[in-house]
């Protein structure tokens, strides 16, 4: 489930009071939250029953757990969730610095060493390349390494990544399918938080729960 700028903050830092913040997290998806310290990284933890994930780093989450919802947030970053027939699922933090460490690559495989066969994905807005001004150094080792669709321009004609473009052709090399994709740009979209257009704090999530 994806949350949404009309939903409120929904993120570990939100200045709200604890039994609202967990009212509107419970109105989006029921159940005991885990997440993570986003780090930027490629980190993936895999979730147990009594694993509480308080203080602990990464950029995804794995379950074979039923019900138990998997948290990632973001305000302009890539949100992906994952899951297969067997009842492995999976929720990811992809920026470009994530991307660029493998962090889809090690959430696969740590899905497939749980027993999933199959692998299908549902992608989050995030910003787009014609809001996402990059630097030519950043530029070159994400495109050697998912290929030139990473390489785009800004509204305005200067050098930009393409974060879906990554994330898309890095799912594709692993044989994951899309089932859906909110292609929106959080910057200039509304309806999403977007700390570079707007220096937002607040931050949407997707939610990923197996079946109970």
């Amino acid at each position: 489930m994806l949350s949404g700028v009309f939903d409120g903050d929904v993120g570990p830092r939100s200045s709200c009071a604890m039994e609202v913040l967990e009212a509107r997290r419970q109105s989006i998806a029921s159940g005991r939250w885990r997440f993570l310290n986003q780090s930027h990284g490629n980190g993936v933890v895999v979730l147990s029953p009594e694993e509480p994930c308080f203080g602990r780093e990464g950029d995804a989450l794995v379950t074979t757990l039923p019900g138990a919802p998997v948290v990632v947030f973001a305000a302009d970053c890539a949100l992906v969730g994952l899951a297969s027939p067997q009842g492995v699922v999976a929720a990811a933090h992809v920026g470009w610095r994530s991307l660029l460490a493998g962090v889809l690559e090690a959430t696969a495989m740590t899905m497939r060493s749980e027993g999933a066969a199959q692998l299908v994905a549902v992608l989050g807005p995030c910003i787009g390349p014609e809001c996402y001004e990059f630097g030519e150094s950043d530029l070159e080792p994400l495109e050697a390494r998912y290929g030139p669709s990473v390489r785009s321009k800004t509204a305005e004609g200067r050098p930009a990544l393409d974060l879906r473009a990554g994330v898309l052709r890095a799912l594709e090399a692993l044989s994951v399918s899309i089932s859906s994709d909110e292609a929106q740009c959080t910057a200039c979209r509304p309806g999403w938080f977007s700390w570079r257009a707007r220096n937002d704090t607040g931050r949407h999530c997707l939610v990923v729960a197996g079946e109970r």
